[in-house]
């Protein structure tokens, strides 16, 4: 973790004191940081702004802070949301903690064809907050991405898509003839304004296996796109980060 966040209910009197309570991230100071009494920590309140605090008192569970100062804005989020059909248990957490890492605002996990039914009674389910936590204290964030559940794909994408839809929207498929390169060079259909991105603003992404075509062609119906991302077919962890560094990358101009 490359910052300590913690809830607004850590910080006292007027946010002139704060404290660590949750055992993991107390192993990090100690373990990791190798962090003593009177050394500066990188700290950040959930929801709100980043700055530093000193180490007041140590033991074995708390860490008392003084000195709070959170001056700093987080990270401006990426313009996107991204719609993952529900992965293994096993790479949820990666997938979450990276999408959170890299700044995506909206999550929805949805069910398709390729989703086994078990994915969706996964404990792993109920742990998304804490992978959001460590997504955003690897990323240096503060303001955790909106997630929501989706086990129906067709109501969802028949009765909800189009409400959803701010900008363009794509769906990885490997075999679209068409490229995301090739996709962003398109002209728009009315003028691009002023900071207005050119990339899609939704992003469907599939489990392993990808999207069948019966999901490729609803989807397409509605307006979304199928675009490829080069000519290897990617395990879902290595196609979420691709495609997300195209935004990264837009995000630097």
């Amino acid at each position: 973790m490359n910052c300590i966040l913690l809830p607004a209910t850590n910080f006292q009197h007027d946010n002139a004191s704060a404290y660590i309570n949750d055992l993991a991230q107390i192993a990090h100071v100690n373990k990791v940081l190798n962090a003593q009494v009177g050394d500066r920590l990188k700290i950040g309140q959930l929801g709100g702004k980043l700055g530093s605090a000193i180490i007041k008192t140590i033991t074995s569970d708390s860490i008392q802070l003084s000195d709070i100062q959170l001056n700093n804005n987080p990270p401006a989020k990426l313009n996107l949301t991204v719609v993952l059909a529900l992965p293994r248990p096993k790479v949820l957490r990666r997938l979450i903690m990276d999408m959170t890492a890299l700044g995506v605002n909206d999550i929805i996990l949805i069910n398709s064809y390729r989703t086994q039914k078990s994915y969706w009674q996964s404990p792993m389910l109920a742990r998304l907050d804490e992978f959001v936590l460590e997504g955003l204290q690897q990323g240096i964030d503060t303001i955790a991405p909106r997630i929501s559940l989706q086990k129906r794909f067709k109501p969802f994408v028949e009765d909800e898509l189009a409400s959803l839809m701010t900008n363009r929207a794509i769906v990885a498929h490997p075999y679209s003839a068409l490229s995301l390169a090739q996709y962003v060079q398109q002209p728009l259909a009315k003028p691009k304004a002023a900071h207005e991105s050119v990339l899609p603003s939704m992003v469907f992404i599939g489990a392993e296996g990808g999207w069948i075509d019966y999901e490729i062609e609803l989807l397409a119906e509605q307006g979304c796109t199928p675009v490829n991302i080069g000519p290897r077919i990617l395990r879902t962890e290595a196609a979420v980060n691709v495609i997300l560094g195209q935004w990264l990358l837009e995000s630097q101009d």
